[in-house]
């Protein structure tokens, strides 16, 4: 991919005192190793958190903080793409159908009935990541899962996207 491209990773975090903030970090390259750019979005109220609808919970903070970030080339999403074989769409479905984007989901832990989602390891880790995809090819998601900057299970860009929406402020790489 050339000169411009850029890639983004997000997260939304709920302070226990109510609402979200969405954080997304932009990125210059498909390793995430140089972040260009920080945004963050307060949504006061958001809906209670319903198993099986946690991307209703989701989807309207990360909309509000995609709408800060501008043109990007991919999304990584911290959960699943989608939740099972038969394509049953996790917030990385709805994330993908919204805005065309490639999505790729790493999941921190398995999901009952994810059997699709490859694991991977990263760094010195026994413990893998869970990958899947949408709008490519899940051997790529999970080539560039594996080649995300860091030396440690987490990518950096999934550890720095968490720690912006927890704090509102863009850690240092």
């Amino acid at each position: 991919m050339g000169y411009g491209d850029r890639y983004g990773v997000v997260d939304v975090h709920y302070p226990d005192g109510g609402g979200a903030r969405a954080a997304l970090l932009v990125a210059a390259d498909l390793r995430f190793a140089t972040v260009v750019a920080g945004h963050t979005a307060w949504l006061d109220r958001v809906q209670p958190y319903r198993p099986g609808g946690f991307y209703a919970r989701e989807l309207p903070p990360l909309r509000a903080v995609l709408a800060l970030g501008g043109a990007l080339r991919l999304l990584l999403v911290d959960g699943y793409v989608d939740l099972d074989p038969a394509g049953r769409p996790g917030l990385g479905a709805y994330v993908h159908q919204e805005t065309g984007l490639p999505v790729i989901g790493v999941a921190k832990t398995a999901f009952r009935g994810a059997t699709h989602a490859v694991p991977v390891t990263r760094g010195g880790s026994t413990r893998p990541l869970y990958v899947t995809g949408a709008g490519l090819s899940l051997s790529r998601a999970v080539g560039i899962v594996r080649d995300l900057h860091g030396g440690y299970r987490l990518p950096d860009a999934l550890r720095r996207v968490d720690a912006l929406a927890r704090t509102g402020v863009v850690p240092a790489g």
